[in-house]
This record gives C-alpha cells, structure tokens and sequence, in this order.
C-alpha cells in the first residue's frame, strides 16, 4: 500500500528562482533550495500542486498526458525560457480530482493545453530532478475565497491514502512592493508569526483564522492580493483534524517566507 501523505504549503521563490542568478544570497537560495529537495523523501505516487498562478471559474485539473512548459514570468535572463522539467501528467489522477469534486458537490472542469507554471517546475525540478513522479496542476478559484479552497481541500482528502501529495505552491509573504522594502519587514514578521501559531493551532481554531485571514497582522500588507496564501487553505482543508507546523523559515527578497506541513 502507498504511503499516507502529509499535505504541504511551500514558498516557490519568484520567477526562475535558484535557477538563474536573481541577485540573492547564495546561502539563502541554497536553504529553499534544501528544502525543495526534501520533499523528493515522501516518495509520493503522484503530486497535485496548487499554484498561485492558476486561477479558473472553477478548480480546474490539468489533464495533458505530457503538460508542456509554461514560461509565466517576463524580463529574466534567456536561460529562465529554456528550462526544462518534462514530467508525466496523469489524466486518470485528473479523473480521480474531478470524480470527488463531485462527489462533494463542487463543479470542477479540466484544460488538456495547460502547462507546468513557475509555481510547479521551479520548486518540483528540485524536488523531482528526475522527473519521473506524475504531476499535475490544479486551479485556485477566481474571487479566492477562503472557504471555497478549504472545501476543495477536504474534498481531495482521500487522496491522501493512495499516496498523492498535496502540494499548496505560493508565497507566505507576496508584495511586489514590499520586497526588498526595510520599511516592511515589522508586518512580514508579524505575519509570519500569525502564519506560524495558526498552523500549530486546534484544528478547529486553524480554520476559523484560515477564513479570517484578512484580521492577522498586516494581512493586507503582506497580501494585497491573496492568490499566494490561498494554497494554504486547500492543503489545510485536506488535513482535515490533523495538526501542522512551520516546518522551514527562511528568507526571499528581503522578507521571511515560511512552509508548512500537515499530517
């Protein structure tokens, strides 16, 4: 029998992080790079990512047997739109989402041309260097409401049991304007503190602040937009009554991002 999989919510860096010189510290690339390759030890059957940079009517899975590349990034070196990470999708997995999406009354759809984003082939092309472990995306939901994500969550839970990780891709902080910005870094921090009690919180408790999310310190601060945070809730969703942690602090732009495991 497969292995129950945690769920987990990752920092994805920004554009083609780690793999063309962005300007960061070396050592701290080298730390999120270390973490990326740590999720290689689950040994998954498969991977569903939930990237910040798919957002759809409804959640919608990604059924192309050998999803292409999907450069979503602009103004990098040339080498950022030659990388290449040519795992394998699943359109039975795919099928799988779809059947208890419906099952729990949530209408779904799929896209057969949709490629990896940045949120997927950056942290799993050092996750999964080999690419040789199924993959595919699924959507935020456009209007990003919180208790939508967590319902899908939920509904993927089963998923678990058959090996599949459950991957939340974002940002744990994510204004363009506050990176780099000294005059941010007392709401970053906060911020991540909250991100930090409320992932060890009761299950109960966690959710509660999950869908409140707009009250943390400097919640709108750290996200004027919340596409990056919203992976949280459905990997949170899918945990169900277990706990989680921050399980990997570091630092991106100026600014500390944290992940976070369930289960």
């Amino acid at each position: 029998m497969p292995a129950r999989q945690p769920t987990l919510y990752i920092p994805h860096g920004g554009g083609p992080y780690s793999y063309v010189d962005l300007g960061q510290p070396p050592g701290q690339v080298a730390h999120l790079v270390d973490q990326w390759r740590s999720i290689g030890d689950l040994q998954p059957t498969a991977v569903i990512v939930i990237s910040a940079h798919w957002e759809a009517g409804v959640p919608t899975v990604q059924t192309a047997t050998r999803p292409p590349m999907l450069y979503d990034y602009s103004g990098f070196p040339a080498a950022a739109y030659e990388l290449q990470w040519p795992a394998p999708g699943s359109p039975q997995l795919a099928a799988r989402v779809r059947s208890l999406l419906t099952r729990a009354g949530i209408p779904s759809a799929e896209d057969a041309e949709r490629g990896y984003d940045h949120g997927t082939f950056v942290p799993m092309g050092r996750s999964f260097p080999r690419a040789d472990v199924p993959t595919i995306q699924l959507s935020l939901v456009q209007g990003l409401d919180p208790a939508a994500h967590l319902a899908i969550g939920r509904a993927l839970a089963p998923l678990r049991d058959e090996g599949v990780l459950l991957l939340g891709s974002g940002m744990s902080y994510h204004n363009m304007r506050g990176f780099r910005a000294a005059a941010a870094d007392g709401g970053a921090r906060a911020f991540d503190a909250w991100l930090s009690d409320t992932a060890r919180a009761d299950p109960d408790a966690r959710h509660a602040a999950l869908l409140d999310w707009e009250t943390a310190p400097s919640a709108r601060a750290v996200h004027p937009r919340a596409e990056h945070l919203l992976p949280l809730m459905v990997v949170s969703g899918a945990a169900h009554s277990e706990p989680g942690a921050v399980t990997w602090r570091g630092t991106v732009f100026g600014k500390p991002v944290s992940a976070v495991q369930f289960g």
